[in-house]
């Protein structure tokens, strides 16, 4: 393949704060690499480095001869005064079509390249440049090319700035967190297209779903070093976690083995000790190895909630517009103890809206909410950022409480629930200045949970958080003895916690589905099979599975269980295979099986330890090919299966 960027020794430190060491790996045309780290691990510090937009302490990155890239940044900027086409097309504060010469970057360098963001990309035939950008905003659902981008939400933002980077058609793309902010829909069509393009892709975000169908090689930034594995973000959990194993196991040894030796030394006379001097070089070697913990721990936050007696909350006739876009019309819901429900729906339809009025932040139009008197609300918002950078991280907390109560009744200190939410002892007596901006998310989160709520509100509680982060707070929701609403549009996370989602569709059109939101998604792909086969006409995703509850008093949702699959056949009809569909469902179960047994075939070959650098590089490649076959087969026939 051929090589787009080459990354040589790279170190990147903040004062005494070492992100990253002597780091080295290259991107293929091709390639599709997830970047996955703790947050404060330098992942968008990384992606600043390549794109020319900060310096490193030593290294060197190096680029293929008229290389074109795209840099989509976490929060873009543009100059207000724009409109959305000319920001499309000039990228003036952002996302330029970066030509890179054969350049190899030095330490503490700038590159001069960041003078493109002040040059038009696209100064050849500017109506075709124009007709494209249009082309792209307009798959993007941006169809006001005047509109300034000043005024726009941060999810139409983040599209522009998407529009920005695609419409320049780079060859390697940068893109930090690109699910953010955007809906659904968008995430899903931004996948697609991803999927099926050729562009070689450098990315960061927390969309587990997102990650594992767009790439193929993943790579780990882990205690200042580097991991690469070469497969899906499936593959990768599988691998870390024997890496880890063996780390540990290796962390042991050495353990056992600094005892011993910290007993020879010991009994070593004072005359004898320039003999072996290898030997006590060797010891502290030993030492620094056995003092590594491998922070791979399973945690369980059994949080003790305050009590929430059986009346939770009930919304009565609740009404609510902005001008002339209806939000809820006559809307009734009668939440139940203990329920998980998950808010889903394009940007703008009034999932947050509707929070706001729960919580009594925006009153309705007409209508109310009686809620329970012993309901405890803890809210995580996308506005709750408001620390004092000048507070230590672990006074933040204690200024809410000095312990928690958990569920066995024991307490737990600030420090130590710090420590669960990954914030080290010497992180926690940090300033909030310093922390990353995934971290103040991670501390804000904390100064939520350290409250003891009983009903947790929980609005894109996914943005801006870690993958590790988010394995520590669904174990929590798991585990919580409490009520739960989560506003995302994070497809994994809500398919983890809910039991059942609330659709916005817009236009105060509201409905209820007994399932996460896989299963929605199924379901709502057979209604439209169902009805294109019998020419029924537009699916309203009502019925046995979609309830609307606009305009219906005193409505209680049914409940089912998350762990219950969609039966297509309660569908109003049932598709049938063709003839060729039935031969190929045939063929499938032999050609899966045939790919595991290869599959199973070259793992007993990569473990056997008899393989030169050439063959595992070999192997690896094919059992990473092998397991995107297998999940696309697999994931046909269970498509086919549903239909037979």
């Amino acid at each position: 393949m051929i090589s787009l960027l080459q990354i040589e020794g790279l170190s990147k430190s903040f004062g005494d704060l070492v992100l990253f060491r002597n780091i080295t790996f290259g991107i293929a045309q091709g390639q599709k690499i997830g970047l996955i780290a703790k947050n404060g691990s330098g992942k968008t510090t990384l992606l600043n480095i390549i794109a020319g937009k900060e310096g490193y302490d030593s290294g060197s990155v190096v680029f293929r001869n008229d290389l074109r890239i795209g840099y989509l940044e976490q929060s873009p900027h543009f100059r207000e005064e724009l409109t959305v086409l000319e920001a499309c097309l000039y990228a003036l504060s952002t996302n330029p079509l970066i030509e890179k010469k054969e350049v190899k970057y030095m330490p503490n360098h700038i590159s001069d390249l960041q003078t493109h963001h002040n040059m038009s990309p696209l100064d050849g035939d500017r109506i075709a440049h124009e007709q494209r950008a249009k082309e792209m905003l307009t798959r993007l659902k941006i169809s006001d090319f005047d509109k300034p981008v000043g005024t726009l939400s941060g999810g139409q933002l983040k599209r522009v700035a998407l529009g920005n980077v695609l419409v320049t058609e780079p060859e390697l793309i940068l893109l930090d967190e690109p699910t953010n902010h955007l809906d659904l829909e968008m995430i899903e069509w931004l996948e697609g297209y991803l999927d099926r393009s050729t562009i070689s892709i450098l990315m960061v975000t927390h969309d587990r779903y997102f990650l594992d169908r767009i790439c193929n090689d993943i790579v780990e930034i882990d205690q200042k070093e580097l991991f690469r594995y070469q497969g899906n973000y499936s593959y990768y959990l599988e691998k870390r976690s024997e890496r880890l194993a063996a780390k540990n196991t290796e962390i042991e040894r050495a353990g056992n083995l600094m005892r011993k030796e910290l007993d020879w030394m010991r009994r070593q006379p004072q005359a004898r000790a320039t003999k072996a001097k290898y030997r006590i070089h060797a010891f502290y070697e030993l030492e620094e190895k056995s003092m590594q913990r491998m922070d791979n721990r399973q945690v369980r936050l059994n949080v003790s909630a305050s009590y929430i007696g059986s009346k939770i909350f009930e919304a009565v006739d609740i009404c609510k517009s902005f001008d002339e876009t209806r939000i809820l019309q006559n809307f009734n819901y009668t939440f139940s103890r203990y329920e998980k429900l998950g808010i889903v729906g394009n940007n703008g339809t009034g999932k947050s809206t509707f929070i706001k009025m729960l919580t009594g932040e925006i009153e309705p139009d007409s209508g109310h909410f009686d809620i329970g008197e012993t309901v405890r609300f803890g809210v995580y918002s996308q506005e709750g950022l408001t620390f004092d950078d000048h507070m230590k991280v672990i006074d933040v907390v204690r200024n809410i409480a000095e312990y928690i109560t958990m569920g066995d009744g024991k307490t737990m200190t600030v420090a130590q629930f710090l420590n669960y939410f990954l914030f080290t002892p010497v992180t926690q007596h940090d300033f909030v200045a310093k922390l990353s901006g995934g971290e103040k998310r991670r501390l804000y989160l904390c100064t939520v949970l350290m409250r003891n709520p009983n009903f947790l509100i929980l609005d894109e509680p996914t943005n801006d958080l870690d993958i590790i982060t988010l394995n520590i707070l669904e174990e929590y929701l798991i585990h919580f003895k409490g009520c739960v609403i989560v506003v995302s549009h994070d497809r994994y996370f809500m398919d983890k916690i809910v039991d059942h989602i609330l659709v916005f569709h817009g236009d105060a059109d509201v409905c209820e589905f007994p399932g996460n939101y896989s299963h929605y998604r199924d379901w709502k792909e057979w209604k439209k099979k169902a009805d294109k086969n019998n020419k029924a006409g537009k699916s309203e995703d009502t019925g046995k599975y979609g309830n609307s509850l606009n305009a219906k008093k005193n409505a209680t949702p049914s409940k089912s269980n998350s762990n219950n699959t969609i039966n297509p056949s309660k569908t109003s009809s049932r598709i049938k295979l063709s003839y060729k569909e039935l031969r190929e469902f045939e063929s499938l179960e032999g050609e899966i099986a045939s790919f595991e047994n290869k599959k199973k075939e070259l793992e007993t070959a990569l473990n056997s330890g008899n393989l030169s650098i050439d063959e595992l590089t070999q192997k690896s490649n094919h059992i990473g090919e092998l397991i995107r076959m297998i999940d696309e087969k697999t994931m046909r026939w269970l498509e086919l299966s549903e239909m037979k």
